[in-house]
């Protein structure tokens, strides 16, 4: 669950293995468990719900999973308490990360975060440090390839999106955060699937690392980040990533 808004983000996505497509699905009932305790259990009535049911459906966890998590989560079924922390650092040359995560021992992920900067040339900064380099933005992705792009187009507009671009047959579109919900309802009821929808930290600047240990480096880092069943999300603004092993 790694990446910013580029297409070899949803690359990467689609050739997740089952071990890691399993860990996903983890990660994302997390989430769910968190909003159905703070919102209630009723999608109608609590838009984060909607927003993470239509995030899971994107990353293909099945019908009956997401039911059953939330059926636990309303019941009380999980026990633990999770807290979101949102750590910032430097991968290798200067590659800016944000790593957003839901914890029920601060200190562990703390110690653990740490070790994996350190371990793969980067370091980790205090809050604040890379963020500014980036924008919460609704992102919605799609494929593109039998769509009539014009009327993607006005159909996006039409219901508020910010944006739309597409390239290589996949459909990014933007939206401001306050206003995602509105437009992937909208775009839902209009018979859209999307292939990514999510509300991401998008960098205003790219850094392109050259070099095999550098690439292996940030590759391993961005491994270990997703390995770690404490962390939901990893954004950065490393401009090829498609060449990392």
């Amino acid at each position: 669950m790694s990446g910013h808004s580029k297409w070899s983000t949803i690359k990467r996505k689609k050739e997740k293995t089952d071990a890691q497509r399993a860990k996903i699905f983890t990660k994302i009932g997390r989430e769910i468990s968190v909003v159905v305790r703070e919102g209630g259990a009723d999608p109608n009535n609590n838009g984060k719900l909607r927003d993470l049911i239509a995030k899971a459906k994107a990353n293909n966890v099945p019908n009956d999973n997401i039911d059953r998590i939330i059926k636990k989560a309303a019941g009380g079924g999980d026990k633990n308490e999770y807290i979101d922390i949102m750590y910032e650092g430097y991968g290798p040359s200067g590659v800016a990360v944000i790593v957003e995560c839901l914890t029920d021992n601060r200190n562990r992920t703390a110690a653990n975060m740490r070790h994996y900067f350190d371990k793969y040339g980067g370091n980790l900064g205090q809050a604040g440090c890379v963020s500014y380099m980036f924008t919460q933005k609704g992102v919605l992705v799609l494929d593109a390839e039998e769509l009539d792009e014009d009327k993607l187009m006005e159909d996006c507009f039409e219901v508020g999106a910010e944006d739309m671009s597409v390239e290589n047959n996949t459909a990014e579109i933007t939206t401001e955060p306050a206003s995602f919900s509105a437009v992937r309802e909208g775009l839902e009821k209009l018979g859209y699937q999307f292939l990514s929808a999510q509300v991401e930290y998008v960098p205003s600047t790219y850094v392109a690392l050259s070099g095999e240990e550098n690439l292996s480096n940030m590759g391993k880092l961005v491994e270990m980040l997703e390995e770690d069943d404490d962390v939901q999300e990893i954004w950065h603004n490393l401009e090829n990533e498609e060449d990392l092993p």
